[in-house]
């Protein structure tokens, strides 16, 4: 089958009911997206499809249908994304571990919702754990990602 990973176009001869993160870790290599739970309730392994928030520990490979964004295609070659800039401006990983799937879950927020209340940032990401707790940090982190977005 054919996917669209992070702007490029990949052949992957695998089962269809194969999860996505294994496709992406195992097969293409990409390692941004992380095993967590692999029940679709932690959130690292959140990746992008058309845009929306996806947790790809659950999604088999031959439900897929659109374009694939990992934590490595967020920004560009030039430029970090601006919820990347925010979240090294706002110190908000600590181990580290869950950040790509917080990052792409708050990217997925912010083009939905520009201006997003902190009621809304905490439900948007209350299905992304963080073990660290930096909690306050990531609120902080989206809040001024979205400032920035706005800007632009």
């Amino acid at each position: 089958m054919e996917l669209i990973v992070n702007g490029a176009r990949h052949e992957v001869d695998v089962e269809d009911d194969m999860p996505l993160l294994w496709v992406l870790r195992d097969v293409l290599n990409i390692k941004g997206p992380k095993y967590g739970c692999g029940i679709a309730q932690c959130g690292a392994c959140t990746v992008h499809l058309d845009g929306e928030a996806v947790r790809s520990c659950q999604l088999a490979v031959g439900d897929v249908e659109g374009e694939i964004t990992t934590i490595e295609g967020l920004g560009t070659p030039e430029a970090l994304h601006s919820v990347q800039e925010a979240w090294i401006d706002h110190q908000v990983a600590q181990c580290g571990y869950c950040q790509s799937g917080q990052i792409m879950q708050a990217a997925s927020l912010l083009a939905d919702i520009p201006a997003p209340t902190d009621a809304q940032i905490d439900e948007a990401m209350s299905g992304n754990l963080c073990r660290c707790g930096t909690y306050p940090r990531i609120r902080a982190a989206v809040k001024s990602a979205a400032a920035k977005m706005r800007e632009t």
